[in-house]
């Protein structure tokens, strides 16, 4: 049913990501990359000196060649790769440069929001009277409601995550516990609650004390707080009809409007209730996905022209909020998690366009890359500081190397069975190791060329990378890996959207390099 409705798409995602952290290595259906949010410096003093730090770092390495563009295809000197001991001694010495851990080093605890915490405390001692059961590739969008509300009201929890059913089955244990299988699930003290809205009612009476993210009950503040919640609901109906069946265009677009006027009638701030609240919360994870996707399948843009200049200040505002940002997701994810869940989007000719330039198939996963700002394809208030998303996606992949070599050779290993309803999604592929060693060899040389930049301006002069030598070999298997890996990375669940566009770009280059297409 989704390949007759729509175009056939490339999927972002594996069944069931696999956890690179410690002790969860031997996990076998997929890949982690993920990385702590932190805030990224600006254009300052101290963003000037970390660049000075990159470019003696750059010049300093001993195992950088100076091989030119005009090289063999599909060959790479194996030996001349820096080895993944001395890419971590170089992210070890920018991490502290930056003056934030490396990862595996994060406070996941206690710390700042991550998507790859399963256990948060707060600071507190107790053990968490609350679990939750969430999807494991961060798509489900009620998932996503609550997690946010746990965070901001700081309620310790633990996660246990379950696959949804577009990637593969769920265990028994789970289904024992609830027959539906549906996502998510909230047990405190032994007691199953299902559905996102009982279970954020739920913890609003249990922790009336923790940041209380609604008005007290029977003031005006209150009922329309319930009247928003509705209108939630409209959205997403209207927005499904839409998206799905390409109907009602007009009362997708009313409702926005309805939506815009709401959040101008707020005054006092830029959110729903004029302060931050649940209903925020609630709106956040509709919100984020039709901003993504009505570009992508009809060619319309809902962000950046100005015509819901509230919503605007909104996403503004959203954006200033570590919860929010930690599991803020990307375009490509959700335009590609999406189809599988709602059983296909239809598409439009006017949509093309635009879905050539967030799949990267119009060259923008190309290097250069343009800055991110509010006023892009996919606008990000924040902005970028490319230095800073370099490294922390080399030191992501230095991290994880063994999981991720072993990820990407399943782009020339063997289909699994069974398969999986979400597109390109094969949780039980068999990578093939017999290109182990050049599939390694090109992952460290794009580790190093992210720590040092070399090749940020799309250059393929003096990168370092080498295609001739005493060790080069064929490099056949490279190309099908480093692109079976690309499509797969992940947002939030691998790295942050800033980090993801880096690692994406540098994996084209390197594909590019030994293809000869550079």
């Amino acid at each position: 049913a989704f390949f007759s409705a729509t175009r056939t798409m490339r999927a972002t995602h594996q069944s069931r990501p696999c956890h690179l952290l410690g002790s969860r290595l031997s996990t076998p259906r997929g890949i982690v990359l993920s990385t702590r949010v932190h805030r990224r410096p600006r254009a300052s003093t101290k963003a000037r000196s970390f660049m000075d730090f990159l470019t003696r770092m750059g010049n300093g390495n001993s195992q950088s060649s100076g091989a030119g563009s005009t090289l063999p295809t599909a060959s790479l000197d194996i030996g001349a790769a820096p080895s993944w001991e001395a890419l971590h001694g170089m992210a070890a010495a920018m991490s502290h440069e930056l003056g934030v851990p490396l990862p595996g080093d994060e406070d996941l605890e206690n710390g700042p929001p991550n998507p790859m915490s399963l256990r948060r405390m707060f600071g507190t001692s107790e053990e968490p009277r609350v679990k939750l059961y969430r999807d494991h590739a961060a798509w489900c969008p009620y998932c996503h409601k609550v997690v946010l509300q746990l965070e901001e009201k700081r309620i310790p929890y633990v996660i246990e995550k379950i696959n949804m059913r577009c990637y593969g089955p769920k265990p028994r244990a789970f289904m024992e516990k609830v027959p539906s299988g549906l996502l998510p699930v909230l047990e405190v003290d032994g007691q199953i609650i299902t559905e996102s809205a009982v279970i954020q009612s739920l913890l609003e009476q249990m922790y009336p004390d923790n940041c209380p993210l609604l008005p007290a009950q029977g003031t005006r503040e209150r009922e329309r707080a319930g009247a928003l919640l509705q209108l939630e609901r409209q959205l997403f109906g209207d927005w499904l009809n839409y998206l799905c069946r390409g109907a009602q265009k007009g009362r997708f677009e009313s409702t926005m409007d309805a939506i815009d006027h709401e959040l101008g009638v707020a005054g006092g701030g830029p959110y729903f209730l004029g302060e931050f609240s649940l209903v925020d919360i609630v709106f956040a994870p509709f919100l984020e996905r039709i901003v993504a996707s009505i570009p992508y399948y009809k060619g319309e843009m809902v962000r950046g022209q100005g015509r819901w200049s509230n919503l605007e200040a909104w996403f503004d505002a959203m954006e200033t909020r570590p919860a929010y940002m930690a599991f803020k997701s990307d375009f490509y994810t959700h335009c590609h998690d999406l189809p599988p869940q709602l059983g296909g989007c239809v598409s439009t000719k006017e949509g093309r366009p635009v879905e050539a330039k967030i799949d990267g198939t119009d060259g923008s996963w190309s290097l250069p890359l343009s800055p991110i700002t509010n006023q892009s394809l996919e606008p990000l208030s924040t902005g970028d500081s490319p230095a800073y998303d370099r490294f922390m996606a080399a030191s992501r992949l230095i991290k994880n190397h063994e999981g991720v070599v072993r990820f990407a050779l399943r782009g020339v290993g063997q289909p699994g069975q069974p398969a999986v309803s979400a597109p390109l999604a094969d949780p039980y592929a068999k990578p093939n190791l017999d290109h182990q060693v050049e599939v390694d060899a090109a992952l460290r040389y794009v580790a190093h060329l992210m720590l040092t930049g070399k090749v940020s301006d799309g250059s393929h002069e003096d990168s370092g990378v080498c295609t001739t030598g005493p060790s080069a070999s064929a490099s056949d298997a490279v190309p099908p890996s480093l692109i079976y890996l690309r499509d797969r990375v992940g947002v939030p669940r691998d790295m942050t959207y800033p980090a993801a566009r880096q690692f994406r770009a540098h994996l084209n280059w390197m594909i590019d390099h030994v293809t000869g297409s550079s």
